[in-house]
């Protein structure tokens, strides 16, 4: 493609040379340039890609695309400026796969908790009614049957592009995904042509990053300014801000506040979660295969969009009684001996908070807590997240969850903190292997153990090496023979 018509979209300065000349494809990682690229020179958090200028060149690229001019490079090869390269990367690499996203109706789902169970709820409705359906997220990405692997919630702007062309060229006519708040702040999600936008809820996470609740609901309220139409929550605080946002069409959910989509006479039982949704002045039946008030607001969200994708509300409903949970979402294993645990990725004080509500409305024994913080991440929850599990557990085992840099016992002192401003019972425990068997060996019939922040993660982050951790496989195999 040649490289003016690449760079369409973005406002640049021509340093030197032609923009007349064919270029092969997008780099922005100089360990991977070959003759004929275009390197985007990013500037990273560790890495500044401006350094690795002169090398690319030397490497073959036939054009720079840079935020100011890098040392070194020779007077004839083209250098265009921008003043954000991430963003300039963004819209070369829509360019460069041809709009893929125009060319699907793409959904994308956006909150601190519950994106990635909402994205499956609708999966299911699409799935239901015969659609191919792509989907980017935790979990996966997912081409319809076909599973893809993935390392964050959603990818660089130039791989989100690649596999968005892929998905086209397989005949996928509906694309769900979650939108990090760290993808619309560094533009990876630029220039996607996001037909619906859905809200799910705003609590504390990732203020390593954004450092300011402010700052982070500026980011997620982003998806709701580009979007065509917005599903957003109404019974949660930035319910407003976000609707303001919303450019077009807005259609919103509730249980407690006056909304489009609204859910009354909830009934939370260990199978699952009943309720009655009012829609145009007439009443439904809905049945969910996971239990929670939490549970209610991810479908509310999912029909909301569903119904924007003009599907009849019987084929929604059906469609959400199909799914039956997501990997390492309130993932139940039940012991012969009465007792049961749940494994949930809940990492944040509110998804903790709900997590625990839950097992509580219906569990007959006790509630033994197992969970940690991560490492080199928002240090502020650490407390919160100690005091919310002493108040809604029996007992709690302060554990290790991806420790990363950071010294596990140290992390375990600052969660213990909150702990102990509640009267609840604990210990701590650093191996998280062995504070799963414990917390097993403890419980009697009736108890539910609750083993969350990891979900469907298959691994542990230590300073010096990354370990396979599941722990799905560590609470069966604490349960031994008596796992059912």
């Amino acid at each position: 493609m040649e490289l003016q018509k690449l760079l369409e979209g973005v406002s640049y300065k021509v340093l030197q040379g032609n923009l007349s000349i064919e270029v092969e494809k997008i780099e922005y990682d100089s360990r991977k340039v070959l003759a004929g690229d275009v390197f985007v020179c990013v500037t990273g958090f560790q890495v500044d890609g401006h350094q690795f200028g002169a090398k690319a060149v030397e490497n073959g690229v036939v054009a720079l695309i840079c935020e100011h001019m890098p040392e070194g490079i020779d007077g004839k090869i083209p250098v265009v400026q921008v003043e954000n390269a991430r963003e300039a990367l963004a819209f070369m690499a829509v360019n460069y796969y041809n709009r893929p996203s125009e060319k699907m109706h793409v959904v994308g789902v956006t909150g601190t908790n519950g994106k990635t169970t909402t994205t499956y709820l609708i999966k299911s409705v699409l799935d239901h009614i015969g659609k191919k359906v792509g989907v980017v997220g935790t979990i996966e990405n997912r081409i319809g049957d076909k599973i893809l692997h993935t390392e964050r919630t959603t990818p660089e702007s130039k791989e989100l592009q690649e596999l968005l062309d892929t998905m086209v060229k397989e005949d996928v006519s509906h694309v769900v995904m979650e939108v990090s708040s760290h993808s619309l702040d560094l533009h990876r999600v630029d220039g996607i042509a996001y037909e619906i936008g859905i809200f799910t809820n705003l609590t504390q996470d990732h203020l390593d990053y954004h450092k300011t609740m402010e700052n982070y609901k500026e980011a997620k309220s982003k998806l709701f300014q580009r979007a065509k139409k917005s599903v957003i929550n109404m019974d949660d605080a930035a319910g407003s801000f976000m609707k303001d946002k919303a450019s077009g069409q807005v259609l919103t959910f509730a249980v407690d506040n006056a909304a489009d989509l609204q859910a009354k006479d909830i009934e939370i039982t260990a199978e699952g979660t009943e309720f009655s949704l009012f829609w145009d002045d007439k009443e439904y039946h809905v049945h969910l295969s996971t239990p929670g008030r939490f549970s209610v607001y991810n479908a509310l969200g999912a029909i909301g969009a569903c119904l924007l994708l003009e599907i009849p509300m019987e084929d929604i409903i059906t469609g959400l009684q199909e799914n039956h949970g997501v990997t390492g979402r309130f993932q139940a294993v039940r012991s012969k001996k009465g007792y049961q645990a749940v494994v949930d990725y809940a990492h944040t004080p509110d998804g903790l908070d709900n997590i625990l509500k839950t097992a509580r409305e219906f569990a007959k024994g006790r509630i033994i807590t197992i969970f940690g913080c991560g490492g080199d991440r928002d240090k502020t929850k650490r407390p919160i997240m100690g005091e919310i599990a002493g108040n809604g557990s029996d007992f709690c085992i302060i554990t290790s969850d991806n420790p990363r840099t950071e010294d596990p016992l140290i992390i375990l002192n600052e969660v213990e903190v909150g702990m102990k401003k509640t009267p609840c019972p604990y210990e701590k425990v650093a191996d998280r292997g062995e504070a799963i068997l414990k917390g097993a060996k403890m419980a009697k019939a009736g108890d539910v153990i609750i083993i969350a922040g990891k979900g469907h993660e298959t691994y542990q982050i230590f300073k010096d090496c990354t370990i396979h951790f599941d722990d799905m496989e560590e609470i069966r195999k604490a349960f031994g023979e008596d796992c059912l």
